[in-house]
């Protein structure tokens, strides 16, 4: 956590602006997740309702309160100097999130990032996922971080080896074949968020 005992509120990257989600964002956020292609890692492609969806972001506010941390929703970030038609719709569009969140069993925290499938290919995933290594290292003072995917997910294991994450273990998770990551405070070479 930051000195205060708070997480901060607003992170910025070079192109995305992230915060805490709200419940404002119960319905974006819904959407995002039921993408067929998104869902297929997020979900393991089950489509959920989107009462799950409004606990979930309830469930992450509990989690910031208590802890300082939870889930984060991603949007462009929008350049001053930009000025044209459109940048304020843009800057309002979910196009992702990304967060700190408790899998498994026994529950494991793990960094978490996911984005709209027009988003892909960008390195923007890259982009949050190092801005909440940085934010969880520097701010919320954690010593390790841990990640997993399902193994067929290349993306997801690109990032995390950008990230400078390790590969750590290979297990059955639930009947899916998951890979773990992991990187140490000492090892993260990012740079902190704005």
């Amino acid at each position: 956590m930051s000195p205060s005992g708070r997480s901060r509120s607003h992170i910025a990257t070079d192109r995305l602006a992230l915060r805490p989600v709200a419940r404002a964002d119960v319905e974006g956020l819904h959407e995002l997740w039921m993408d067929r292609d998104v869902r297929r890692y997020v979900w393991d492609g089950t489509i959920r309702p989107l009462a799950e969806t409004a606990a979930i972001v309830d469930r992450s506010a509990a989690l910031f309160a208590q802890r300082g941390f939870g889930l984060w929703v991603a949007s462009a970030r929008v350049d001053a100097k930009r000025t044209a038609r459109g940048a304020e719709a843009a800057a309002d569009r979910l196009v992702g999130f990304c967060g700190y969140w408790f899998f498994h069993d026994p529950p494991e925290l793990e960094l978490l990032y996911g984005l709209a499938r027009d988003a892909w290919g960008r390195g923007l995933a890259t982009e949050m996922a190092r801005a909440l290594l940085a934010h969880g290292f520097a701010e919320l003072g954690f010593d390790e971080v841990q990640a997993s995917t399902d193994a067929p997910n290349v993306a997801s294991i690109r990032v995390m080896e950008r990230l400078g994450m390790r590969f750590h273990r290979r297990a059955d998770d639930a009947g899916r074949d998951t890979l773990f990551y992991r990187i140490r405070r000492e090892a993260f070479c990012g740079a902190p968020a704005q």
